[in-house]
């Protein structure tokens, strides 16, 4: 078989319709070695003839695709000064787009023999390696077209790809747990009915399970674990993993567009696969160990850990950063997604140590003019000491913001001093986010995520039950804080059944009512339970997969009502920040804060540790703007009304606001709103742990609304 000098670019392997060529970066290899595997499996050796700039390249006419292959690297194994080449070890070509089969867990897939971590181990990896494989890049796209959803109009939906079809009726067996099941009709018309402008994927990047987990028996079922970041998961097609997975997703994505859905994945460019010092030899590792990693400097056979896997990727190299720069515009480019949330993304702005906002990271993607058109979800922290970063990513960065989460829990289990907290964290964050230019979108809000426990098991557990991981309870997040459920897990008993539905329809609400952009947990608006695991990332069984069959239509429906009321009101996603003072000159504010009885919120009143009920008034009076292409927009003038408290609490509804009459959108503690009017000076009485929304009917204006802002 020929092989030719070829080009050195792209990195990959890269079918031109008369053959491949094939390129790889090394610094450290002496001679890499390009392994083809036949149908059968006989392997052919071939070396790359050339290298240019540290990459090994070479062009093997007549292959086309379908194509299984792997690399060789020759070079020198030195441990204590971080080289770990190994030729009896097929990797994983970094720049795979699909890879077919998994890792055999066993000795031979370790550089190292088992009883010396300094030795070389002579068996051949082949055997027990999955394979990359060359793919045909052509797909119809059929005239596809981005969403482009406003970040001021987006909802996010995290969702797991296997997760939300596995046990759904209305999907064909065949494709549950695939890119192809997310979008059968009968997922796809729960999505759009729910009103969800985007789905944010938990990972897709082809994944493997840890060896401690597969000797327990379990499985990585939520994907933190990434072999190849160009190649979709193979296992979630239903068109085989040869190129397969690659068309199925390209169709999932355009399904997804065509409903009006963003896809937005949630990659791991932090760590990989191949674990710490004592991991396997898979890819990077047997390639350029010292380029692709962290080393520590004092002792490079160790890796230095942000991540809590073993291993972090050395994003103070430029080939590691061109690695994850050519992955995010390949998914842009080839694969038509539309942004990206970055797993503990402050482990790579990393300096030396340090968490830098001036990073290579940082300025490679502000400047890239593909990558930053999209959306980018920064999880602002890491394990690392100073990797908490919430509100310290620069400009273009929406976060995960964690302060949100704490702050609408905390208020609703009435801790104390919690008030002035869910106050910025309801408007939006201006703490956190105002003082380095960014609006109100670069908070993503959310109550609940995968790494946690769901909403309906925040409220009905006082501590994690995550035995069946096989950790003797010890892994996850720490016992939850206590909600006073009065009785840990499933009840029968009506009254702490109707306590725990109102405080989830009211953290509901407190989402999709807060400025910022609100993100939902999958399952949580079907009531989807783990048993009380908050770290169910082993569990791909019913622990994990959506239940359908025992949904909650009653409050699948309030939460649509929830995102319609978001969806057709401004008011609630707006632009800029509130202002809390006259606009414009006009006397009217755009924001006011009342106590239970009516009377404006004075300074010392939100240092009251104990005060839990607040009224807030959204005036539509002073909300004028105007969308992207010129048109004004105002909105109804609205009153929020919060009761974390366990009995009822009497409001008084404030005068002088303009209309003196006010209907009631929605009560938390009923299933349907009165539909008769409540006037200005009149009690209405909230249940416990209850959120009710008035609209002012339109009458008597306050003032003459101020021109619109152009």
């Amino acid at each position: 078989m020929n092989i030719w000098p070829g080009d050195m670019y792209p990195l990959g392997a890269v079918h031109d319709g008369v053959g491949v060529n094939f390129a790889v970066y090394s610094e450290v290899a002496e001679m890499i070695e390009l392994c083809l595997f036949g149908p059968d499996g006989t392997e052919t050796r071939l070396q790359l003839p050339e290298v240019t700039a540290f990459v090994h390249h070479g062009y093997v006419p007549g292959l086309t695709p379908g194509q299984r292959y792997g690399y060789r690297v020759h070079g020198p194994w030195a441990p204590d000064r971080g080289q770990l080449c190994n030729p009896a070890k097929l990797l994983v070509d970094p720049y795979a787009k699909a890879l077919t089969g998994d890792v055999i867990w066993g000795g031979e897939v370790y550089g190292h023999t088992p009883d010396d971590p300094d030795h070389r181990d002579p068996r051949d990896s082949a055997p027990f390696m999955p394979r990359s494989v060359v793919i045909d890049h052509s797909f119809d796209w059929e005239g596809d077209v981005r969403p482009d959803i406003p970040l001021n109009d987006t909802i996010i939906y995290e969702t797991h790809v296997k997760g939300i079809s596995m046990t759904h009726p209305g999907v064909p067996p065949e494709l549950r747990g695939t890119y192809a099941g997310m979008v059968c009709p009968a997922v796809l018309e729960h999505l759009t009915s729910l009103g969800v402008t985007a789905v944010e994927l938990m990972p897709v990047h082809h994944f493997i399970s840890e060896h401690a987990l597969v000797q327990r028996g379990l499985t990585n079922y939520w994907g933190y674990n990434t072999l190849s970041f160009l190649a979709p998961h193979g296992p979630y097609s239903s068109a085989g993993d040869t190129g397969g997975q690659v068309r199925e997703f390209k169709s999932m994505v355009k399904a997804f567009h065509r409903a009006g859905i963003e896809v937005i994945l949630d990659v791991v460019y932090n760590h990989t696969a191949e674990g710490n010092q004592l991991g396997p030899l898979l890819s990077l590792k047997g390639f350029d160990n010292r380029t692709y990693y962290r080393l520590d400097p004092d002792n490079p056979r160790n890796y230095v850990d942000f991540t809590g896997t073993g291993n972090s990727l050395n994003m103070r190299h430029a080939q590691p950063l061109q690695l994850m720069m050519d992955s995010l515009r390949y998914w842009i480019g080839d694969m038509h997604v539309d942004g990206f949330r970055f797993d503990l993304a402050s482990t790579l702005a990393r300096g030396l140590y340090e968490v830098d906002r001036l990073s290579s990271f940082f300025d490679l993607v502000h400047q890239d003019p593909v990558i930053n058109q999209v959306k980018l979800i920064a999880e602002p922290w890491d394990v690392g000491e100073g990797g908490y970063q919430v509100g310290n990513f620069p400009p273009k960065w929406s976060e995960w913001n964690a302060r949100y989460r704490d702050g609408v829990r905390d208020y609703w289990r009435s801790a104390d001093f919690s008030l002035a907290d869910f106050a910025y964290r309801l408007t939006g964050s201006s703490d956190l986010y105002e003082w380095s230019g960014r609006r109100p979108s670069a908070s993503i809000n959310f109550v609940t995520a995968h790494d946690g426990f769901t909403l309906a098991d925040l409220v009905s557990h006082e501590r994690k039950h995550n035995e069946e991981n096989g950790e003797d309870n010890r892994d996850g997040t720490p016992d939850n804080h206590s909600w006073n459920s009065g009785v840990e897990g499933p009840t029968d008993d009506p009254r702490i059944t109707e306590v725990r539905s109102v405080r989830v329809r009211s953290m509901l609400a407190t989402l999709m009512l807060s400025q910022g952009v609100p993100m939902l947990l999958g399952g949580d608006e079907i009531g989807r339970t783990q048993r009380g695991n908050n770290n169910a990332y082993a569990q791909d069984n019913e622990i994990s997969w959506y239940d359908w069959a025992g949904a909650d239509e009653e409050l699948t429906e309030f939460t649509r009502r929830l995102i319609a009321i978001r969806r057709d009101h401004p008011t609630f996603r707006r632009r800029r920040w509130f202002e809390g003072r006259p606009i414009h000159g006009s006397g009217v504010t755009d924001i006011g804060w009342y106590r239970p009885d009516g009377s404006e919120m004075e300074p010392h009143d939100w240092e009251v540790g104990y005060a839990r009920s607040l009224a807030v008034f959204l005036n539509g009076e002073a909300f004028h703007d105007v969308g992207r292409h010129g048109e004004p927009i105002s909105d109804d003038s609205f009153m929020m009304l919060f009761n974390a408290r366990p009995d009822v609490t009497t409001f008084v509804l404030p005068g002088g606001l303009g209309s003196d009459e006010w209907m009631i959108e929605f009560d938390t503690a009923s299933d349907t709103a009165p539909e008769h009017a409540v006037c200005s000076g009149d009690q209405c009485e909230l249940s416990a742990w209850a959120t009710v929304l008035l609209r002012r009917v339109p009458g008597r204006r306050a003032v003459d609304a101020p021109e619109v802002e152009r």
